[in-house]
C-alpha cells in the first residue's frame, strides 16, 4: 500500500514562495504518476500539476508559470515549487499518486495547508 506524506505548507504573503514536499513508501515510486491537487473553503477539489513516471508534466492554467512540479526517484519524493504566491492560492494541497496503467489517483496524502495572505 503506498502511503503518502506532504510536507512544507505554512502561511506566506502575497509574492512569496512555497515549496511542497510529498514522500512516498511502500510502492515503486517511479511506476507512479504523481499530481498535486488543492481544495480551498466551499470549492471541489482540483488538480494543480502533475508529472507521469517519464517526467511529462501538466499544470492548471491558474499556476501555469508560477509553479513548478517535479519528482526525485531516487528519493521517492514530489515537489511543488509555488512561486509569486497570490491570495487565491490559499488552500489545503493534497499530494496524490497514480499507478502508471491505472486513469485514477488511489492514493492520497493527508493534506498540508497552504496560506496566503494579502
Amino acid at each position: 500500500q503506498v502511503q503518502l506524506v506532504e510536507s512544507g505548507g505554512g502561511l506566506v504573503q502575497a509574492g512569496g514562495s512555497l515549496r511542497l514536499s510529498c514522500a512516498a513508501s511502500g510502492g515503486t515510486f517511479s511506476y507512479y504518476g504523481m499530481g498535486w491537487f488543492r481544495q480551498a473553503p466551499g470549492k471541489e477539489r482540483e488538480l494543480v500539476a502533475r508529472i507521469d513516471t517519464g517526467g511529462s508534466t501538466y499544470y492548471a492554467d491558474s499556476v501555469k508559470g508560477r509553479f513548478t512540479i517535479s519528482r526525485d526517484n531516487a528519493k521517492n519524493t514530489v515537489y511543488l515549487q509555488m512561486n509569486s504566491l497570490k491570495p487565491e492560492d490559499t488552500a489545503v494541497y493534497y499530494c496524490a499518486a497514480r499507478r502508471q496503467d491505472k486513469t485514477y489517483y488511489a492514493h492520497w496524502g493527508q493534506g498540508t495547508q497552504v496560506t496566503v495572505s494579502s
